[in-house]
């Protein structure tokens, strides 16, 4: 299709008019939109869910995610060096038996889906003192349209007792990370008789709490085969939302977000650090996505992002995905008790009880935190991919701002849309339809504001949002 010329963007005193007013000023003449202001009122980039994403959504059962946790529970302690031959208890076990279920979801596919067994053997390392096989189990369900593109949910079926190298005490794991692999094997489930525009892989990990061993042998496969890993969102720990001290927050999730990305270049950083980019990283806009299609009355969860990449002292599967240059998001409950995690099963003098055990789940939060996953990823799935090449031309001084972009390929593109926000606002709230088009000018200063582009599909699924470099 050719390209259409640039249209006139609203003028200098609209614009001006419409930021001072928090409203967002669209050439296409459509109503204004409310910029958000609290909790209840969405950014100005959300994005409704279809009736098939709702479909979608009321399918995850929260039945069958306790019966997943329970049944990762039941074997004993799931640690990274514990047997891998026994049928009953340990990691071999359970891995054998994710495998077997991922299989069965598989079967319902008419062959979309494929499962494979991940695995390579780890020399002595830390936490590793014995040469020790890690396998993961992964599921991957192959886009209709894009296959190319891979988006990846995942959780550790790994577990580990107060001691890390205890690799016989009972280690149920349910909160940490039985939870996780529940949301994982419940998405697969569900999207297994579905067909994807692009492909999710959903994958159950192992070597976590001995030092994301599996997740950086599937971040280096992806790499090493120049894989176009759009996202990743790893679950670890979200099958509780009682705090320590009693306290319940049953309906947020945490999601942590990278803002310098671990894998920057010093040529990348000077860019950054001329432009103010610290809050615009690939994953900062994934998260901003999240909330655009998961935090709504479909998921029943709001999804409070974090501006940094993990909690204090901790890390999680995401972690090597950052270092290999792609987005990546940790969801983590809103407050946890650190006496059901990484403890062991006991009950000390005072009548404590200890241990990470299935009692403690809020099985209903996991499900909505499923649900949260699944809003994102098929949404991801199903729109066109994040702009590529996007840049604000700064050749010349001028009080407009010109962008331009590389078109994208897929076959119901729709077009493109322009958004922007002040300096110190952490969610867009400005948008701007402008067509089928490569290049856009808008009459408002590159220097007072940020500005993005994202993709749009006949459909109405928007992409996750490109922030543009300087073209000089």
């Amino acid at each position: 299709m050719p390209h259409r010329p640039a249209r006139p963007g609203p003028s200098r005193r609209t614009v001006l008019a419409a930021t001072a007013t928090g409203t967002s000023a669209l050439a296409s003449g459509a109503p204004a939109v409310a910029a958000p202001s609290v909790r209840s009122r969405p950014p100005a980039t959300a994005q409704p869910p279809t009736r098939e994403l709702r479909e979608l959504l009321r399918e995850i059962d929260r039945d069958r995610i306790e019966a997943t946790v329970r049944r990762l529970a039941s074997f004993g302690t799931r640690h990274t060096l514990s047997a891998q031959d026994d049928p009953h208890r340990g990691i071999g076990a359970a891995r054998d038996w994710i495998h077997a279920e991922m299989r069965r979801y598989a079967a319902a596919s008419g062959g979309r889906m494929t499962v494979e067994l991940q695995s390579y053997v780890q020399q002595p390392a830390s936490r590793v003192p014995t040469a020790t096989r890690i396998t993961n189990v992964i599921a991957t369900l192959r886009g209709s349209v894009s296959p190319e593109r891979i988006h990846v949910v995942s959780g550790h079926y790994d577990s580990r007792a107060t001691d890390v190298m205890d690799a016989v005490s009972d280690a149920p794991g349910a909160d940490d990370d039985a939870s996780g692999v529940a949301v994982a094997m419940e998405l697969a489930r569900v999207m297994a008789t579905r067909r994807p525009a692009s492909t999710i892989v959903f994958a159950a990990v192992a070597g976590e709490e001995q030092g994301l061993y599996g997740s950086t042998y599937m971040a280096e496969q992806f790499k090493a085969a120049g894989a176009d890993v759009q996202a990743m969102f790893t679950n670890d720990i979200v099958g509780s939302s009682t705090a320590d001290d009693g306290t319940r927050d049953p309906y947020t999730i945490r999601l942590f977000t990278e803002g310098v990305p671990s894998s920057e270049t010093p040529a990348q950083a000077a860019v950054r650090r001329s432009v103010g980019g610290e809050n615009d990283s690939p994953s900062r806009q994934l998260g901003r996505f999240v909330r655009d299609t998961a935090d709504n009355d479909a998921t029943g969860l709001h999804v409070r992002v974090v501006y940094r990449r993990d909690r204090y002292l901790r890390g999680g599967d995401h972690i090597p995905f950052l270092e290999r240059g792609y987005a990546a998001a940790r969801f983590t409950e809103p407050a946890e008790d650190f006496a059901h995690q990484h403890q062991d099963v006991r009950v000390d003098e005072d009548g404590t009880r200890y241990g990470d055990l299935p009692e403690f789940c809020d099985f209903g939060f996991i499900t909505r935190v499923a649900r949260v996953n699944a809003a994102a990823l098929w949404t991801l799935a199903q729109a066109p991919r994040t702009p590529r090449d996007a840049k604000i031309v700064t050749s010349t001084l001028t009080n407009a701002t010109e962008l331009v972009w590389a078109r994208g390929t897929e076959p119901d593109l729709k077009g493109y849309e322009i958004v922007w926000r002040e300096t110190t606002a952490p969610e867009w709230t400005h948008v701007i339809d402008v067509g089928d088009v490569t290049r856009y000018e808008v009459d408002l200063s590159k220097d007072n504001v940020f500005f993005g582009v994202r993709a749009v599909n006949r459909a109405g699924n928007r992409s996750p949002v490109a922030f543009p470099a300087p073209q000089n």
